[in-house]
């Protein structure tokens, strides 16, 4: 009989095996290269597929980009592009589609999944199962009751459930919560509706569930000025609150206190993401159409003038191009894009060079930021007269007007303005996972799960109790996830 507790090695399992956990869709692009780094049988082709690949990881990651939602929605022309951006190398492809993802969502790191969000004059951290927060509480924006005025230090946020939050949405006065249940909850100011609970003239200062969305469960949000666009799994789009400029979408200018659905999105297909200005609205069809709607103010929808647009309107000049977007990041007065190859187009207001075109130049339509073309950008980001972009080797190209250091050129003025991409030298040992940025103030999150802030400190949205402002990135430390994490080795150890 044979031995049923000897020890297998992984040199001994069948080919296909090895294929099948390779492809499960539980390791990343990083994984794979380690794996094919570390293992002789991770390099070996074991006759499993054709000689075009050069490895049994090579082929693997050929099959995740393959079934990966972005990859296959884009037309053979635009994935034969990605690829050879990549160099013909199916691991950086992946790695590309994964940030790309993670992006507006939460993104792994070393200390778990992690997703940064900032807002006018605070910051919300999804750090695995639970939700900090600091800065700021007008309103009681920041979800800990109507006691707190401000936390100078992340703080846990206590929701009524047990489910895990996978997405969190911080605008100028209120917050929304994706639930991994699907529902969502929001907090904050609720005096224009924004919150969807359907009623008005008081502050919600503890995270309320969206009962109108009861049934409907949703995976993002995006949070403007004083309204709330809310993603469903089906890829359709729901909004509420002010209404003044049609940015909900619905071809009136109706204030709405319980979200509805965008008839017009749900009509040409499925919405891959959203993303909310201060009173407009961007969304990603995944066919790669952007559509836009609201304020014409600033030449933000990118449609060649500045009048509102009730409902939703493709952004034609993309169209043409046959430019297929997956990202959008929506700014007080510009825009910025992401396509599938990892170029990035901006338009807008080009005050202090927000643009990155080099000159302070309004763009009524999308522009291709051709200095950072060489660069394979994973992540856009947009807000007061500042752009980001991250690339995919986990750089940081900043751009527009410092704003009391929130653009993190240390050797800059806080006043000075960037007027082309350039390279934020401050951020080059880290290699950066996700970027936010809101009023003045940015935060990022790294590889290894470290949070670095820099910009105004003054009402501590970098979570530090003694400093006014930051000129270059100061770490951030989690003081209540330490204890707990703390507490739990402890427990282990015992």
């Amino acid at each position: 009989m044979a031995d049923r507790t000897r020890l297998v090695s992984i040199e001994e399992l069948p080919s296909h095996l090895l294929l099948e956990i390779l492809t499960s869709g539980r390791l990343s692009a990083a994984d794979l290269a380690c794996l094919e780094q570390t293992s002789r049988i991770f390099r070996g082709t074991h006759g499993l597929f054709p000689q075009n690949f050069g490895s049994l990881v090579d082929f693997a990651a050929f099959q995740l980009c393959s079934s990966h939602p972005i990859f296959g929605y884009l037309p053979s022309n635009a994935q034969k592009e990605l690829f050879d951006r990549c160099h013909g190398n199916w691991k950086r492809v992946l790695r590309f589609l994964q940030a790309v993802e993670q992006s507006s969502d939460v993104v792994e790191t070393s200390a778990g999944n992690m997703q940064i969000t900032t807002g006018r004059y605070h910051t919300l951290l999804i750090s695995d199962s639970s939700v900090y927060s600091c800065g700021s509480s007008l309103c009681g924006v920041l979800g800990h009751g109507p006691d707190i005025t401000q936390c100078v230090a992340f703080s846990r946020i206590n929701f009524p459930t047990s489910s895990r939050v996978l997405h969190v949405s911080a605008s100028h006065n209120h917050a929304a919560f994706v639930m991994q249940s699907g529902e969502v909850f929001t907090c904050g100011d609720n005096s224009s509706f924004c919150c969807g609970h359907g009623e008005v003239g008081r502050a919600i200062f503890r995270p309320r569930r969206v009962e109108a969305l009861k049934g409907i469960p949703c995976k993002q949000v995006a949070t403007g000025l004083s309204f709330t666009a809310f993603l469903t799994n089906k890829g359709h789009v729901y909004t509420c609150g002010i209404n003044t400029h049609g940015q909900l979408g619905h071809g009136d200018s109706v204030d709405r206190p319980t979200p509805k659905i965008v008839e017009l999105l749900e009509g040409v297909g499925c919405v891959a993401q959203i993303a909310s200005g201060p009173s407009y609205t961007l969304a990603v069809m995944n066919d790669g159409t952007v559509y836009s709607f609201g304020s014409g103010s600033n030449f933000c929808l990118g449609h060649g003038e500045q009048h509102n647009e009730l409902l939703p309107r493709a952004i034609q000049s993309f169209k043409r191009k046959n430019i297929h977007v997956v990202r959008v990041s929506a700014g007080d007065e510009h825009a910025i894009a992401l396509d599938s190859s990892g170029f990035v187009y901006t338009w807008g207001k080009g005050y202090c060079g927000a643009l990155g075109q080099g000159d302070e130049i309004d763009k009524t339509t999308p522009a291709q930021l051709n200095s950072i073309k060489g660069h394979l950008a994973v992540q856009v980001c947009a807000r007061k007269r500042k752009t980001f972009v991250l690339a995919d080797d986990g750089s940081v190209f900043g751009f527009g007007w410092m704003g009391f250091g929130s653009l993190g050129f240390s050797d800059r003025g806080a006043s000075d303005k960037v007027m082309k991409p350039e390279i934020l030298d401050s951020l080059r040992a880290h290699r950066i996972s996700q970027i936010s940025t809101g009023l003045y103030h940015t935060v990022v999150v790294t590889k290894m799960g470290h949070i670095f802030g820099f910009g105004d400190n003054e009402r501590a949205q970098l979570g530090h109790d003694s400093l006014r402002g930051c000129l270059k990135p100061t770490e951030i430390m989690v003081q209540e996830k330490l204890v707990e994490d703390a507490a739990g080795f402890m427990e282990v150890s015992a």
